[in-house]
């Protein structure tokens, strides 16, 4: 009987566990408006540290675009603080193209909508919290 309990006790934290882990992992949703056409694809990217931001994403997607506008939805993020960025491949070939001095020839955003100046976009302009809920961000090129 205590051996039954036991078990019984065992499977029961099992359970509680893993429902309390699958409750500490939400969406991130990201909407991209406003593109210049439907050409190429969207390659958008999730960051959760300042020092790997724009350089080593911890989720990343290719989307097509459609009317101007992509959607793309990061399951399972856990509770914790990132960033987005994106940008237009409107010629289809895997990577932002620059002109001479390395600024941008294709459309890029960042979440909050964050801009560079004299430069890309800082983290600290572009991080949001995901904490109690799914988050929905608004990129608009």
């Amino acid at each position: 009987m205590k051996k039954s309990l036991k078990i019984l006790s065992l499977f029961l934290l099992g359970i509680t566990i893993t429902h309390a882990q699958q409750k500490e992992s939400h969406d991130v949703v990201v909407n991209i408006s406003n593109f210049k056409s439907n050409k190429g694809q969207a390659f958008v990217a999730l960051y959760d540290k300042p020092e790997s931001f724009l350089s080593k994403e911890v989720k990343g997607a290719i989307v097509k675009i459609e009317n101007n506008s992509c959607r793309v939805t990061f399951k399972d993020v856990p509770k914790g603080v990132y960033a987005i960025s994106m940008f237009h491949d409107e010629n289809d070939n895997s990577k932002m193209d620059t002109n001479f001095m390395g600024i941008p020839k294709e459309t890029y955003g960042c979440s909050n909508n964050a801009k560079g100046v004299f430069g890309p976009p800082k983290w600290e302009d572009a991080k949001f919290e995901v904490s109690n809920q799914s988050i929905t961000q608004h990129i608009k090129l």
